[in-house]
């Protein structure tokens, strides 16, 4: 236990950082030579930072939140400062003084935040409940708009099986930019985004015309579901909502528990990040995904370093799967190592791929986690195979885009180890490993 309330590695302080540049630049300030006045309580720690101007610059973190704040006035968040703050308390526990009174301008930073957040939760109370007829109207006319968009694009899909799939080469991207816009138009953003992969796979390598037609069966599938919606179970329904683009609300009962933080990893589309965050409830044995956004450059708000262990409510979204949850509350950094979700052999983790699978047919993956598993150099490429002789699954990106796939195999040397990650049916991504030497240290992947 430290002045951050919770213990945390170098490594999972980084990966707090919203880009490479970022966490560069914080290891110059991850020693006591830059700081003075530094001093932590409650989960807030403080300190000023010398850096290359004449003024040290006032930095403190409320991991609680978590929060930043620094007079560098950096886009990024957290700053630089802020995380050599951090790598400071982790690197030396005695470097920054607990049960510290703060300075004034920490303390006046922290009764302005806690009267805006109180403030937010007034105004949120006051506001007066939404018009359930008008909202019902706005919903009506959006999915009149779905479907016609649904509708069209099976005439396209049609178009196209009758012209035979060979000419989708010839067309170029034009026509599925065309149509993936129609989708937009229509307030359909899954099914847009599953016309640009449509577009994007004719002339792509041996075996497109194979792939293409795989891909445009599912999208079939999906808006013939979309169509009869009505008459499927409701929580098909609402996953088929949500695949054609409609918001995934929460509506499960809210589950309380010790989560641990087992991956995050950010993926962008130049005007929107997304930041995917994996937890595993202790007590419950749930797996949940937490979604955070922000806008291009910007890293979303939400931040949890891998390997954390944190105390709150979730609430689950509605659907098959049930993985995505929403906070019902701060999540509150507890001390005590996390042991990873049990595990299994390779063929279990594709048995729960499958039934996911029967439940949500367009998921492209489903977190599992192999035990005693070994990763191996095939014909193909690396993959982790049972440590006990029986199957294997081949790692996705390759080596040049997966540099996580190094840190496994040092983690390894050969032995077995436990993976966290995601299988699909491109094969498996590994997010988090644990060796045998070290059961309660998950080491990121990404």
């Amino acid at each position: 236990m430290n002045a951050m309330g919770v213990g945390r590695t170098a490594e999972q302080v980084l990966a707090l950082a919203p880009d490479e540049a970022a966490r560069r630049a914080a290891s110059r300030f991850g020693a006591a030579g830059p700081w003075s006045g530094t001093g932590g309580a409650e989960g807030v720690v403080w300190g000023r930072c010398e850096d290359s101007g004449g003024t040290p610059y006032r930095t403190l973190v409320d991991t609680a939140g978590p929060a930043y704040a620094c007079s560098c006035r950096s886009v990024r968040s957290p700053c630089e400062h802020a995380l050599g703050l951090l790598l400071l308390c982790a690197s030396d526990g005695t470097a920054v003084p607990d049960g510290e009174a703060p300075p004034e301008w920490a303390a006046r930073w922290l009764s302005d935040r806690r009267a805006r957040v109180a403030g937010a939760a007034r105004k949120e109370e006051g506001r007066p409940p939404a018009d359930p007829e008008a909202a019902r109207r706005r919903a009506e006319r959006r999915a009149a708009r779905v479907t016609a968009g649904a509708e069209e694009l099976e005439r396209r899909l049609a178009d196209l099986v009758r012209g035979g799939l060979a000419a989708a080469g010839q067309r170029g991207y034009g026509l599925w930019e065309e149509t993936a816009a129609r989708m937009v138009d229509a307030q359909a953003p899954g099914l847009a985004g599953r016309v640009r992969e449509l577009g994007a796979i004719p002339g792509s390598g041996p075996g497109w015309p194979v792939r293409l037609l795989e891909e445009c069966a599912l999208t079939h599938l999906l808006d013939r579901a979309w169509l009869a919606a009505d008459r499927l179970p409701a929580p098909l329904a609402a996953t088929v909502r949500t695949r054609v683009g409609l918001p995934s609300v929460p509506g499960g009962a809210t589950v309380r528990d010790r989560w641990l933080v087992l991956a995050q990893y950010d993926s962008g589309d130049g005007r929107l990040t997304t930041r995917r965050i994996w937890l595993y409830g202790a007590e419950s044995g749930r797996t949940a995904l937490l979604l955070s956004y922000g806008a291009a450059g910007r890293a979303p708000a939400l931040a949890l370093p891998v390997g954390a262990v944190v105390d709150g409510e979730l609430t689950p979204h509605t659907g098959s799967g049930q993985l995505r949850a929403d906070l019902g509350e701060v999540l509150l950094p507890v001390a005590g190592p996390g042991a990873p979700p049990p595990g299994g052999p390779v063929g279990a983790a594709l048995d729960a791929y499958g039934r996911a699978l029967r439940e949500d047919p367009w998921l492209d993956s489903w977190p599992v986690t192999l035990a005693r598993v070994v990763p191996a150099r095939a014909e193909y490429g690396w993959q982790l195979a049972d440590a006990d002789g029986g199957e294997a699954l081949p790692l996705t990106g390759g080596d040049r885009s997966r540099p996580g796939l190094w840190r496994l195999l040092a983690l390894s040397g050969g032995a077995p180890v436990t993976v966290f990650g995601e299988c699909g049916h491109r094969g498996f991504t590994p997010l988090a490993a644990w060796s045998p030497d070290a059961p309660s240290e998950p080491v990121p992947l990404l």
